[in-house]
């Protein structure tokens, strides 16, 4: 198990920055123009140009969080860093994971507002795996790490 959980993580190395550039949904102003594409980087880079603080907050939590997070996990799992750090990257999933919150719920009140049109894409829901699937390794490499003997959890 402690090998699929290195090279799922591993993996997450290269699925983030595909999560970042696919389309996390499809917007319109009104149903009878094209719909542009949004992805994180394109978000991000409309963001900057408005508003610097929110794009600092969520070029953070979008960005460098789960990807800082996937690789402190691997030097978890290649014995680099302490097992004592784990609760510190599940706290850093979760803070990934209101930016996914954050961009369901802009899609839920732009639907809302009645004079555009919002239809999400493939990329929301790579991200949105992306993130669940860092979670997810975090908390069973702690568990597992929790439950191996000391000899076990150095290798």
């Amino acid at each position: 198990m402690r090998q699929a959980l290195v090279i799922a993580n591993l993996s997450l190395l290269i699925l983030f920055p595909v999560a970042w550039f696919a389309p996390l949904m499809r917007a319109g102003l009104l149903p009878l123009f094209s719909l542009s594409e949004i992805s994180v980087i394109t978000g991000l880079q409309s963001l900057w140009g408005s508003d610097v603080v929110l794009a600092l907050v969520v070029t953070a939590l979008a960005v460098f969080l789960p990807y800082l997070k996937t690789i402190l996990l691997a030097l978890v799992h290649f014995g680099l860093l302490a097992d004592r750090s784990l609760p510190m990257l599940g706290w850093l999933g979760k803070l990934a994971m209101a930016d996914v919150f954050l961009i369901a719920l802009y899609i839920v009140v732009f639907k809302s507002m009645g004079w555009g049109r919002v239809e999400t894409a493939w990329g929301l829901y790579l991200f949105t795996a992306c993130v669940l699937a860092s979670i997810l390794i975090s908390g069973l490499t702690a568990r597992d790490r929790l439950h191996a003997s000391p000899d076990q959890a150095k290798s």
